[in-house]
């Protein structure tokens, strides 16, 4: 057996909570969160303030400690505070993504046993549509009353002057939802130990400077912006300029004004970073570095994106099942095309996924992963988390390899999943929409590469009087987020299908490249 490891020591695995971790970062007069189209700022001592009281509130109203929340928000301040007002009650937080529709975020919530929804009011018919069938009892907007539905202020209750008494290692905190390898989404169990020691590995090799800014357009429901920006930089006395959408000039426009040091983008932004005109219109020369992660970016994109920028461009490697991170690249020590090298406390693997023998180094194969930041499992499915988490492996699905200094290069993935601009599409949830559609009798679904979103998800269906590709998109607009939809649509004589009837995406992959 093979075994990488990282050329850093070990951290201190610490016993401490998610939100001690970051209180512990905080100075009370700092400004700690900038919402970036206002201007609204929040400190470190109204930060603390905010959470204890929503806290206390919570508990007073018994949805914590052990009860689970969901949180549908774009990225404002409050969004930071909901998340450690119910971590630091000693409850579990379901972040979700708020541009899911009714059925989606209905999916999710009797998933995760979610008994109140904080959301804002523009999502409150969609919230008020997806609580029916589920165990949600209120919800809860973070602004003003509307209506009957309450704003966040009436929540507030006593301050709970300390940390829910909770099992570290137990405990799940946060339970974001991921499709894994394959398959539908699924509830990922994050632990406080899982998120605490993941700031500790990441932050030995990528510490930041107190007082730093960032904008953060990374969605905090998505696991590289909950933990990479908003723990990260709360948790070492950073400033975080929340934005609720992505928006290059505005995204520019703040990164100017904040002087901020570092990015964090994904794969579309960089290269967007690297060939948009626009870019060209604003100073940048406090830039020292560019971090891209969440999907594979190209070493020539990151090189050119490098260089008009006059900065560092780097990547990172990990999944939401790992908190995320697993790899890291230091800054001044960047490998084109490299996604880093392995953090502290961290073992790695590169195995042949059909003999599962280990692989020399240099040869490509499945990236497995051990670690104390590695996930408890999958909520309510030990089949998916057996599959998923072998003798305490986390079996990624990402196809790489090290080379002789320790670098991981990412190459391909064994699993099924559409990444679309660094979002997860599991081909088997459209699938099983496409099939609702009265008029198509089979479909599946692949990913087709996407200069702008990296890959979009494309259908081929059966059917004897088909529909468009304007009417696919018209039947699944209501039950899918935009990012998900079909975008490309070709029709087939029938789908090809092992003696087992699973669909035989490979060739419909190969068919495409022929194609090409």
């Amino acid at each position: 057996m093979t075994i990488y490891t990282s050329p850093y020591p070990d951290v201190a695995i610490r016993d401490i909570s998610i939100t001690e971790y970051v209180f512990n970062g905080i100075a009370p007069e700092a400004t700690v969160l900038i919402d970036g189209p206002t201007g609204r700022t929040v400190t470190g001592a109204q930060f603390v303030a905010g959470v204890k009281a929503l806290a206390g509130g919570l508990t007073a109203r018994g949805y914590a400690p052990g009860g689970c929340v969901a949180l549908m928000a774009p990225n404002i301040p409050e969004f930071c505070t909901v998340f450690h007002a119910v971590a630091w009650a000693g409850g579990t937080v379901t972040t979700v993504n708020p541009t899911y529709t009714a059925p989606e975020l209905r999916h999710q919530l009797i998933d995760a046993g979610a008994e109140l929804l904080v959301t804002i009011a523009p999502f409150l018919d969609t919230a008020k549509a997806a609580v029916e069938g589920t165990r949600v009892r209120e919800i809860i907007l973070i602004g003003p009353d509307v209506g009957e539905t309450r704003g966040l202020a009436a929540f507030m209750g006593q301050p709970l002057a300390r940390q829910a008494p909770v099992d570290l290692d137990d405990h799940v905190v946060c339970l974001p939802y991921s499709s894994g390898t394959t398959g539908l989404p699924k509830g990922v169990m994050l632990t406080h130990r899982n998120l605490s020691v993941n700031m500790a590995q990441s932050l030995a090799l990528a510490p930041l400077v107190e007082r730093e800014h960032t904008v953060a357009f990374l969605p905090f429901f998505h696991i590289y912006g909950l933990q990479v920006l908003m723990n990260f930089y709360l948790g070492s006395g950073g400033t975080l300029v929340t934005v609720p959408r992505f928006d290059l000039e505005q995204f520019l426009t703040l990164c100017q004004q904040h002087r901020t040091p570092r990015m964090w983008v994904v794969p579309p932004v960089a290269l967007a970073l690297a060939k948009h005109p626009i870019v060209d219109r604003f100073d940048l020369s406090a830039l020292v570095q560019v971090n891209s992660a969440a999907a594979p970016l190209g070493a020539e994109v990151a090189d050119a994106m490098g260089t008009r920028l006059n900065t560092a461009a780097t990547q990172g490697y990990g999944m939401t099942e790992a908190s995320p991170v697993t790899h890291i690249t230091p800054r001044g020590k960047g490998r084109a095309g490299a996604s880093g090298v392995t953090i502290p406390n961290t073992q790695c693997r590169i195995v042949d996924p059909v003999t599962l023998r280990d692989l020399p180094t240099g040869e490509d194969g499945e990236i497995w992963v051990k670690g104390p930041q590695v996930m408890k499992g999958y909520l309510g499915n030990p089949k998916a988390t057996a599959e998923t988490i072998v003798d305490g492996w986390l079996r990624t699905g990402d196809i790489g390899h090290f080379d002789a200094d320790g670098y991981l290069f990412i190459t391909d993935r064994l699993k099924e999943l559409i990444k679309v601009k660094g979002f997860q599409v599991a081909p088997a949830e459209l699938e099983a929409l496409l099939l609702t559609h009265p008029a198509i009798a089979d479909a599946a679904v692949i990913g087709v590469k996407d200069a702008e979103a990296g890959e979009v998800p494309m259908a081929f269906i059966v059917a004897a009087s088909a529909p468009t590709l304007a009417e696919v998109q018209a039947f699944l607009d209501p039950q899918v987020s935009h990012y998900k939809q079909i975008k490309r649509l070709e029709v087939v004589d029938a789908i090809p299908k092992s003696a087992s009837g699973k669909i035989l995406r490979r060739l419909l992959r190969d068919r495409m490249a022929e194609s090409a």
